[in-house]
């Protein structure tokens, strides 16, 4: 088992390095879990919809310039291309406008994964914003695409709630003149220009199905609690999964049942909850969503589970180091979400200047993080996962 453990080590620490305290204070990480406050200086931000409790941050050039910190490693995508066969950042367009649209606003994963957006707007010398629903329902973002398209947005990145939902509205947004990006969770590929993936999700399926199975031995009973029903992202990874169980290394391990907290910290707790209620002989849980895994990890820290129902997946070192230092958790995953926002950023920058279109072959420089080059339909892969345990989660400060 440690050898095996050595091995997946070696193979995700490409990413390890680049974060750094002060990269990612840079980046705006925090611990809490409010809206955005407003930084820089700005024009006057997007107004949310009637009724939204959710809020909106808009700022100019003079945001912190620190930005996504060292290239994390590529799969599927150039990430040691020269820059000029891709132009360099000196071929884009100062002055642009580009606004993030993540899930909900009063998640901690986007908090930090937008400030790498922000981070790389600054770099750019243009004019950050952020605003969206605190609440991650299918079509809580229409409303937001329309408002930010109305006030002339160059550039709008969003992680998609629901691929169908926002499509017509994001059509529209093209068609109005705005580049598409979606990060994290990806829409239909007709309804935006490029998709930056956080790895491959073959890659995640398999770092997450290792890790349960070296933890419980590759035998007994698992679930998984993930975030939405639709969830695109989710979906593929957990469909994934699904068929690494069905392999012959794997035939020891049967999944009970996929239960759904809507990324939703309360309702996450109590489905984990059910799950241990509803299977008692229940050995691991699996939760592919940063909510999830927090939630769980709760629950199982504070009761007679704790130490013999085992919880991995993806989650952010600052929320699940205590979970791991107190024995709750072993080990679970996650690539840098800062450097996510980064690359986004500087995508949405490429396509506003003209230096690509989002076709397959084009590269284009991101910053810190070299020339990266695009994939079929459109998509554009950070790099592999980190396995955080014991001995290395205090290197992470995100």
């Amino acid at each position: 088992m440690l050898a095996s453990r050595r091995r997946l080590r070696v193979i995700t620490t490409a990413v390890a390095l680049s974060c750094s305290v002060a990269g990612l204070s840079a980046c705006g990480s925090r611990a809490d879990s409010g809206s955005s406050a407003s930084s820089g200086s700005g024009g006057s931000a997007a107004a949310a919809p009637a009724g939204s409790a959710a809020a909106s941050t808009d700022t100019g050039s003079s945001a912190a310039s620190s930005g996504g910190s060292s290239a994390a490693a590529s799969t599927g995508s150039d990430a040691s291309g020269s820059a000029a066969a891709g132009g360099t950042t000196a071929d884009y367009k100062t002055g642009l406008k580009i606004a993030f649209l993540p899930k909900q606003v009063n998640n901690p994963y986007f908090t930090v994964a937008d400030g790498g957006g922000k981070a790389a707007v600054a770099e750019l010398k243009g004019t950050y914003k952020e605003t969206g629903p605190s609440d991650a329902s299918a079509s809580s973002q229409v409303s937001y695409i329309n408002t930010l398209s109305q006030q002339g947005e160059n550039v709008i990145a969003t992680s998609a709630n629901d691929p169908n939902a926002i499509c017509g509205a994001l059509k529209q947004a093209k068609s109005a003149g705005a580049k598409i990006v979606t990060y994290d969770s990806d829409t239909t590929p007709s309804c935006r220009d490029v998709f930056i993936n956080q790895a491959t999700p073959q890659g995640l399926a398999d770092v997450e199905i290792k890790m349960m199975s070296d933890e419980i031995g590759g035998k007994g009973k698992i679930a998984i609690l993930s975030a939405t029903p639709n969830a695109t992202n989710q979906n593929a990874w957990i469909a994934l999964m699904k068929a690494d169980l069905k392999k012959p290394e794997n035939s020891g391990m049967q999944l009970v049942t996929v239960a759904y907290g809507n990324d939703d910290d309360q309702t996450s707790f109590q489905k984990t909850q059910g799950l241990l209620q509803s299977y008692p002989d229940l050995k691991g849980i699996i939760s592919p969503t940063t909510v999830g895994i927090a939630a769980a990890a709760r629950y199982l820290s504070g009761s007679k589970y704790k130490g013999k129902v085992q919880l991995t997946g993806l989650g952010t070192p600052n929320q699940m180091r205590q979970f791991v230092k107190d024995g709750t958790v072993k080990e679970f995953a996650l690539w840098d979400p800062a450097q996510l926002g980064y690359l986004a950023a500087y995508a949405g920058a490429a396509l506003a200047s003209g230096t690509i279109t989002g076709k397959q072959g084009e590269s284009f420089s991101a910053g810190k993080l070299g020339s990266r080059t695009i994939g079929a339909d459109g998509v554009v892969i950070l790099g592999p996962p980190t396995v955080f345990q014991a001995s290395n989660i205090d290197q992470f400060k995100f």
